[in-house]
């Protein structure tokens, strides 16, 4: 895969994340309200034998002008309010999968902990929650160091929050982000996104095993290259009983724009064009494959699949199902 250097424009695009701290948005006539009390933490599925739990981490919100900008404005926000959404306010949610397969235990991306959003890092607590030891998980995969996926990996102390897990990360992705010089030459709005990443991924107590399209994590786990939202991003795809799953990272980071307008991408993803690309092959993939895939950005728990649409697809939520 080509090496992609970003431009001080294409950089800016990144920072479009960081002035969603304290926005009020305003709310659809149909928009339902906030619970009394919270909603549950976590959701269990299986994909053949293996084990999946979802895990939120919370969410946060970013300004919907952050969607779609390669598109006229007018109709982003008329999709928008057509949708139910917010037109001032895109809401984040944060899902992360934890994959119990054969002998190995697996999380993909540790979260923001304390250093991003007041909304998000939830995802230590709600492992508990959810009656997984956080020390029990033996494979941590970070598919792209962007603060909600990576900034988690340090506890207080700037240790390692899991010690003893192996660490996978993109050989593409690690290489972009600890190039010589980035920060200094990034705009003051994005260098706090490199600073958090170049910490992150130089943390104390974790030892990085770098990967490629195909690598394998354990047995049914491997890597899927799926570059554009950053140029090292990564999916992970799982496999057994021959049924298969995708978790998309921030390949697709919207569960109606992505699928209805697939052109369209965000000011946060670094390359617009490759991000279209390769969200083109994963649709394509996913519908005519009939993989189960995981969003993290999408609704919680953001378990669906994908159907063709005319010219576009939808995004179908898996049906909850329950112990008998």
């Amino acid at each position: 895969m080509a090496h992609f250097k970003p431009s001080r424009r294409e950089l800016l695009k990144l920072s479009a994340m960081a002035p969603a701290f304290a926005l009020t948005a305003t709310a659809p006539k149909a928009q339902i309200g906030a619970p009394a009390s919270d909603n549950p933490s976590h959701f269990s599925f299986a994909i053949g034998e293996a084990q999946i739990t979802v895990i939120s981490d919370g969410f946060f919100e970013t300004p919907a002008s952050g969607l779609g900008i390669n598109a006229d404005p007018e109709e982003v926000q008329a999709f928008l309010a057509a949708h139910y959404l917010p037109t001032d306010t895109s809401l984040s949610h944060t899902n992360h999968l934890v994959i119990d397969i054969g002998d190995a235990r697996v999380l993909v991306d540790v979260g923001s902990g304390n250093r991003f959003m007041p909304t998000a890092g939830r995802l230590m607590a709600n492992l508990e929650s959810a009656g997984i030891d956080p020390y029990s998980i033996t494979h941590v995969v970070i598919t792209h160091a962007h603060p909600d996926h990576i900034w988690g990996i340090r506890d207080d102390f700037d240790e390692a929050i899991l010690p003893d897990a192996q660490y996978f990360i993109g050989a593409a992705e690690h290489a972009f982000w600890l190039q010589d010089g980035l920060a200094a030459s990034s705009p003051a709005e994005m260098q706090q996104f490199v600073v958090g990443a170049v910490n992150s991924l130089n943390v104390d107590g974790a030892e990085w095993t770098l990967v490629a399209d195909g690598d394998a994590i354990c047995p049914g786990v491997t890597v899927m290259e799926t570059p554009g939202h950053t140029p090292g991003h990564i999916s992970v795809h799982v496999e057994s009983g021959g049924q298969q799953l995708v978790a998309l990272g921030d390949s697709m980071n919207h569960a109606y724009t992505n699928f209805a307008h697939p052109d369209w991408f965000n000011g946060f993803d670094m390359d617009g064009d490759q991000t279209v690309a390769t969200r083109q092959t994963l649709l394509d993939r996913a519908a005519e494959d009939g993989l189960t895939v995981v969003g993290y950005h999408f609704p919680f728990p953001g378990v669906g699949h994908v159907m063709r649409e005319g010219g576009s697809y939808r995004f179908l939520p898996a049906l909850w199902r329950f112990k008998g």
